[in-house]
């Protein structure tokens, strides 16, 4: 982890010295829709190995009970809380916000990690496809950050960071709609923050590349496909190698820290240098 764990200072070929970096997040109360597994899965981890109070949230039960158990039993029942249902909706995140409130107090961090990526690629999507990409990708993330915004800008004070795609960075072989999301979610991200800046609030977006991941799409392409991913990768990206979803979390958890209190309105890639616009 970034804070919490220490990193080493090397002059030379050996090991001089150790320093510890505070990230300052301990007692914080963290929000992450979109958690039970992957890149959210270990942002929550990575958040709670900060000494943060962490809520998570999923869709599928089986998989969200799995990852409290894992987490609470890590560290502590106390410090985790987790709800069901789909968080892209005004009702569920309202009451989410409201049972958090209650027992830990105000929101400091939110994550916003909603979205898909399933969609007819090419010319065959039609207009419902565009709109449905667009409520999964968009607006869900936009629904979440509007509910919690207001306890930020009532106490001057808060973090949020919102989890898109670098097929909203630049072209690619994405469906037409779900890249058109994602860009469209990284702008509305850079002009929020101008909005909210004056409250003392931040809002940053990250952009993942290729992110490997027990039952995620990726490790059913590369089960599938194994040569032509394999080539893809290596041909693609220059670290040659798919990203994983602590390096992921371990940024957003930096963003969200005190260490990173003049950023606000970044667009950070990680992608393992696969972009090649910015």
């Amino acid at each position: 982890m970034l804070g919490g764990a220490q990193s080493g200072v090397c002059t030379g070929p050996s090991l001089e010295r150790f320093v510890t970096v505070d990230l300052g997040l301990v007692g914080r109360v963290v929000l992450i829709a979109g958690s039970s597994r992957g890149i959210g899965r270990a942002t929550a981890r990575a958040f709670l190995a900060e000494g943060c109070r962490t809520a998570i949230t999923g869709r599928d039960r089986a998989s969200l009970d799995a990852a409290r158990v894992e987490l609470a039993s890590d560290f502590g029942p106390e410090s985790v809380m987790a709800f069901q249902g789909d968080h892209g909706r005004p009702d569920v995140i309202t009451r989410t916000l409201d049972r958090m409130r209650e027992r830990w107090g105000d929101l400091d961090c939110l994550v916003a990690n909603i979205g898909s990526g399933r969609g007819k690629g090419g010319l065959d999507a039609k207009e419902a496809d565009w709109m449905g990409a667009f409520d999964v990708n968009l607006w869900s993330g936009v629904r979440v950050v509007s509910a919690a915004v207001g306890q930020m800008l009532e106490n001057h004070h808060g973090s949020i960071t919102i989890v898109g795609s670098i097929v909203g960075v630049e072209g690619s072989t994405a469906p037409l709609a779900y890249s058109s999301a994602k860009a469209a979610l990284m702008n509305y991200s850079k002009n929020l923050s101008r909005l909210v800046g004056p409250y003392n609030v931040r809002v940053n977006c990250v952009a993942p590349g290729n992110i490997f991941f027990p039952g995620g799409s990726w490790e059913k392409h590369l089960a599938e496909r194994t040569a032509e991913v394999t080539a893809y990768i290596k041909a693609e990206v220059p670290l040659q190698r798919f990203g994983r979803p602590e390096e992921i979390a371990d940024l957003i958890v930096f963003l969200s820290s005190d260490r990173a209190s003049f950023i606000t309105g970044a667009g950070i890639v990680a992608d393992g240098g696969q972009t090649r616009s910015i």
